[in-house]
């Protein structure tokens, strides 16, 4: 699919999607309790739906209401099948949080995926899990992958520099698991508020997890909702939002709503970034104003929030002067490698961007050139592309621009319900 994109001004209200970090962690969770889950905003991007067909592949019923709820029965750890299948599509977080998971079944479990993930390294399962008397097998730290448990919660240290998602699947497996107070400690760990989500949704679904310092992680047993409904509801997608908000920030006031202002998602840190530089913003419970300012460049450390990458190039371009943005190894191993594909594509609309060690370097002067460009299969780098390309001289073209799929399908949608200029085809 390809998209063209024309100069616009953009204006009005957007409700943003549902968060697909809340959306699979309520899957993952649900899935552990043994009895109903009531998830309200369910998300719909392909993590959502490859998070959703894992539980079911692991005993889990879902059943979508007329209301729009997504209701989940589990039996998990009962009724075992001989031998078990998963696949996690293009998503980094459902391999990575629920093989873990898997472990915990005395049987075997393939576990596949597709895209970019295949070629990800998942060597942290070759050395984590023999520790836990699990049986693994993969393809020289890549997919497949094949398992066996139950995984033994022992205490154990990993490293969390690559991702914090190997240690939300283990603090989920443990906490299902746990017989006695068991920790976990973890080493550089990164994107810290993804493990606050973590956190904050094990203990909505009945779980106690202590966190001393983003280092030792201990896991109390024992669940106080057992036998319990219990009612979820997904926030919504700051990931997302982040694209929306810099929209607004070069192309026009909007307002957009759904959003917690408290939530723990990491990529709230947006809205730093647009104080930072210049950009007119208003927040409040119900929604968030944003317009035009005189931007100016901005530095940022993006560490624990490297998906903000994308966005925050999109801004930086459009802000007079040099912004440096730090965390930018953290790109290596996304759908695509980031930091390379940033300086790629915008380089073909006239953005330098320079990439010394950690730092992303991007000279901003907000004059962009029309280009064709390509997405190289990463949804986040369609979005980062189409928000530039609304400020743009002249009609900018995207390949591959269905990519965003993965994680907010009506994206387009949403630029054109604000007045964007767009054909898709």
């Amino acid at each position: 699919m390809k998209v063209r994109i024309s100069p616009s001004i953009v204006s009005g209200e957007i409700t943003v999607a549902a968060s697909k970090s809340a959306m699979q962690r309520a899957c993952a969770l649900a899935l552990l309790h043994n009895g109903v889950t009531i998830i309200e905003n369910p998300g719909v991007s392909n993590d959502d739906k490859a998070a959703l067909s894992i539980i079911e592949a692991l005993g889990a019923t879902v059943n979508n209401r007329a209301n729009g709820t997504a209701e989940i029965s589990s039996t998990f750890l009962n009724n075992l099948k001989t031998e078990y299948t998963i696949n996690c599509g293009e998503s980094g977080l459902s391999i990575r949080m629920f093989a873990p998971i898997a472990a915990l079944l005395p049987k075997q479990v393939s576990i596949t995926g597709s895209g970019s993930l295949v070629t990800r390294p998942m060597n942290f399962f070759d050395e984590v899990f023999p520790k836990l008397n699990v049986e693994v097998q993969s393809n020289n730290g890549k997919l497949p992958l094949l398992i066996k448990g139950p995984l033994e919660p022992k205490p154990i240290e990993i490293d969390g520099s690559l991702s914090s998602q190997f240690l939300t699947g283990m603090l989920f497996s443990y906490a299902k698991a746990a017989r006695e107070k068991v920790s976990i400690n973890a080493i550089d760990l990164k994107s810290t508020p993804y493990i606050d989500l973590s956190l904050q949704m094990l203990q909505e679904f009945g779980y106690t997890v202590t966190n001393e310092n983003y280092h030792q992680f201990t896991i109390e047993p024992g669940n106080t909702k057992l036998g319990k409904e219990i009612f979820c509801n997904v926030e919504g997608d700051w990931s997302g939002a982040a694209f929306l908000l810099v929209t607004g920030a070069i192309a026009g006031k909007i307002l957009v709503k759904g959003l917690n202002p408290f939530s723990a998602q990491a990529d709230k840190a947006i809205l730093a970034a647009l104080s930072m530089c210049g950009a007119n913003i208003s927040i409040n419970s119900e929604a968030i104003e944003i317009a035009p300012g005189t931007l100016k460049a901005f530095q940022f450390n993006a560490t624990h929030c490297p998906d903000l990458f994308p966005p925050l190039v999109a801004l930086a371009a459009y802000c007079d002067g040099t912004t440096v943005i730090e965390g930018a190894l953290r790109l290596l191993h996304k759908e695509s490698n980031r930091a390379l594909t940033l300086q790629e594509e915008f380089g073909k609309m006239g953005v330098e961007i320079k990439l010394q060690d950690d730092l992303m370097i991007i000279e901003g002067n907000g004059k962009l050139n029309a280009a064709n460009v390509h997405s190289h299969h990463d949804h986040r780098i369609a979005m980062a592309l189409a928000v530039a390309a609304l400020k743009a001289t002249g009609d900018t073209l995207i390949d591959n621009a269905d990519a965003i799929n993965k994680s907010y399908p009506a994206f387009y949608e949403h630029l054109s319900k604000l007045g964007a200029k767009l054909n898709v085809f």
